[in-house]
């Protein structure tokens, strides 16, 4: 393993406290993704010992990584282990080098990169993002190994480009688990679609989503903020897919 007091003192790095996102370098004044000032910020190395991430259980080969206590809007990261290794689907936001080491991160979209870089230096992982995700301001410091453009197959995780949310946006199946991220956001009365993005791109992608699963065998949807069954989930987004816009 490479000399951890190499590792990170040559470039600083920030966290913000209000939405979780990676400042790589010089402190910003206000957080490029939230617009939080600077006092809200907290270098990677106070975060590290201020939250610790936690992995929970989804099923025998699947964890949901969270951080104890909550950083930000905290998009869950989750954990696979595959025959050909562990990866990540997505990275933590809080660094914390005594997690157990993975090979990959793969991500789905470059709004949440979190402590990507770190973790990939601490144990040499590959990262893959899209690479029209890669392209964007917000992920032009973080370091990305294997730039996509299409569909792929890795570690035994499937991937397919799906877009709207964002230009990039990926979802990984593997087994009979989906990993959606924010794609859609579940509420007490259904489901609906992440605001944050192009409105009318985001509904018409999702009919790709609904092409991809509907004639899978799958049990559980691993979502940015939940985990939920995967039949309960269909019908909430067949529901949603099926409205019109006003």
């Amino acid at each position: 393993m490479p000399n951890e007091s190499k590792l990170f003192d040559d470039t600083p790095q920030w966290v913000c406290l209000e939405c979780g996102y990676n400042m790589i370098g010089e402190m910003p004044d206000i957080c490029p993704f939230c617009g939080a000032r600077h006092d809200r910020f907290l270098s990677w190395d106070e975060a590290e010992k201020t939250y610790r991430v936690i992995a929970r259980p989804v099923n025998d080969y699947v964890s949901q990584l969270l951080s104890v206590p909550k950083l930000g809007l905290e998009h869950a990261a989750y954990r696979i282990e595959t025959e050909q290794g562990a990866a990540w689907i997505d990275s933590p936001s809080a660094f914390n080098r005594d997690l157990t080491p993975m090979q990959a991160i793969l991500f789905t979209h470059h709004h949440f990169m979190g402590a990507s870089n770190q973790y990939r230096k601490l144990w040499r992982a590959e990262v893959r993002l899209h690479d029209l995700d890669a392209q964007h301001t917000l992920s032009s410091s973080f370091d990305v190994d294997k730039r996509f453009t299409g569909d792929y197959f890795a570690y035994g995780i499937e991937a397919f480009h799906i877009g709207g949310h964002t230009p990039g946006f990926t979802l990984y199946i593997y087994r009979d688990v989906l990993f959606v991220c924010d794609y859609v956001f579940l509420t007490e009365s259904g489901m609906r679609f992440n605001p944050f993005g192009p409105e009318l791109e985001t509904r018409t992608r999702a009919q790709r989503i609904h092409e991809v699963v509907k004639a899978r065998h799958l049990e559980t949807v691993c979502g940015y903020n939940y985990v939920a069954n995967f039949s309960d989930w269909l019908a909430r987004f067949e529901s949603l897919i099926s409205k019109r816009t006003e």
